[in-house]
């Protein structure tokens, strides 16, 4: 059987490895982390909700489940499109008859100055967890210091997607709800969250009165949405916007916006809008017959797919079904995204949920929607168990105080506080 490499180990590149595996192909999965992540639930992890080991799943464990696949941890470096051959950072070419690239996507700060220097994002398991030491590191400085602090501490949410409205909601519960069990000592109205948007609307791919719901209750929560605001410049301690005014910020979250890696242009592949790689109706990448792109990496020319994880889910598995059609000698077929909704949520027993059908839940059935969905897509046995007793935890128990922390991760603004 021909060998198929896979680079990227996310929802598309798993999806892909399985269906391959199912065909009786040889497969190298190529990714470096040891792990896949469930990025859905990273904002749990940085808001303390859930341990980074839930949201994880080894990729070695996942090759050993499916015959005839094999693991690499590396990073890939490029592709020798003429010997056909993955180049990795650790010196090793692995050759293949058929590739797949499934590598995602990273934050796009679309060149505002300062944004990559002084902000954060929560694509990867370390930048969750960063995430979540910042905010508790700044409560414990905030708590141990023998007056109160000036100003209160104040983060600031770039984005008003799914992402940035899932971090503000949750951002505004922990303030409410586990600050004032954690932290005695801090008065709750000394956290400020801000989430900005640039655009007109929160959630824009949703139906109007879902939009509408969605800023109310985030509002209700205690949280200052700003829409029509663009950022200027990011700085270690304020944020500038276009309109001339500033404000002092504590720690800024990017949720703002997602591209390609910049390392794809040196692949030798074209780049489209966004920095995804273009592909034909049949994914296969233009200008080549025996290279695939999927998931959020990839770009239908003709009509682009949402960043979401269906899309990964199903591109992957049809990237793998074309190889074994070219394999049999079939001509490929045109992909076609079945649309299964998309969901958000806003905080304990509140979200909003739109299918394609034109039903819309919103509250309490939709929250339950969203719980059972992300449980269910999760990898494993022990993940879907841990997971659901810690949201239980968070979201069920009296008090709902307890919080998942680490380590005090002092930025240089927090610092100066410290020393202050």
């Amino acid at each position: 059987m021909p060998h198929v490499v896979v680079v990227g180990a996310g929802f598309a590149g798993l999806s892909a490895t399985s269906e391959l595996a199912k065909e009786g192909f040889r497969v190298t999965l190529i990714d470096r982390h040891p792990y896949n992540t469930f990025q859905p639930l990273l904002y749990q992890v940085a808001t303390g909700g859930l341990n980074a080991g839930d949201v994880t799943y080894s990729l070695r464990y996942f090759a050993a489940r499916h015959r005839g696949v094999g693991f690499r941890r590396a990073g890939v470096t490029g592709i020798d499109h003429d010997a056909q051959e993955v180049l990795c950072d650790d010196g090793v070419r692995v050759a293949y008859d058929y590739l797949i690239v499934g590598t995602g996507i990273t934050t796009n700060h679309f060149g505002i100055p300062g944004a990559a220097e002084f902000t954060m994002s929560m694509y990867t398991r370390a930048e969750a967890l960063r995430v979540r030491d910042t905010i508790f590191g700044g409560m414990e400085i905030i708590a141990g210091m023998s007056e109160p602090r000036t100003g209160g501490f104040t983060i600031v949410i770039v984005g008003g997607g799914a992402t940035g409205v899932e971090m503000a909601g949750q951002l505004a519960e922990l303030k409410t709800e586990a600050l004032p069990a954690t932290y005695p000592e801090l008065n709750p109205e000394q956290v400020r969250v801000v989430l900005v948007e640039m655009g007109e609307v929160l959630l824009a791919p949703f139906e109007d009165s879902l939009r509408q719901y969605a800023r109310h209750e985030l509002e209700k929560r205690g949280v200052e949405v700003m829409l029509k605001t663009a950022i200027s410049e990011v700085h270690a301690d304020h944020v500038d916007f276009k309109d001339g005014s500033s404000m002092p910020v504590d720690l800024v979250i990017w949720a703002a916006g997602v591209s390609g890696s910049p390392t794809l242009r040196e692949w030798g592949l074209p780049i489209g809008r966004g920095g995804r790689i273009e592909v034909n109706e049949d994914l296969r990448v233009v200008g080549f017959e025996n290279v695939f792109a999927t998931g959020d990496v990839s770009l239908t020319v003709e009509s682009p797919l949402p960043q979401l994880a269906q899309p990964a889910i199903q591109t992957g598995k049809f990237a793998a079904q074309q190889i074994a059609r070219l394999h049999r000698g079939l001509d490929t077929q045109t992909f076609s995204y079945h649309n299964k909704g998309t969901m958000a949520t806003i905080g304990r027993g509140d979200a909003v949920l739109q299918m394609p059908q034109g039903l819309k839940l919103r509250g309490v059935l939709a929250w339950l929607g969203w719980i059972f969905l992300h449980i269910l897509y999760l990898l494993g046995g022990r993940n879907r168990a841990q997971t659901l007793l810690n949201l239980a935890s968070r979201y069920l128990l009296p008090r709902r105080s307890n919080t998942i922390v680490g380590d005090v991760l002092e930025t240089p603004k927090l610092k100066a506080i410290k020393r202050g």
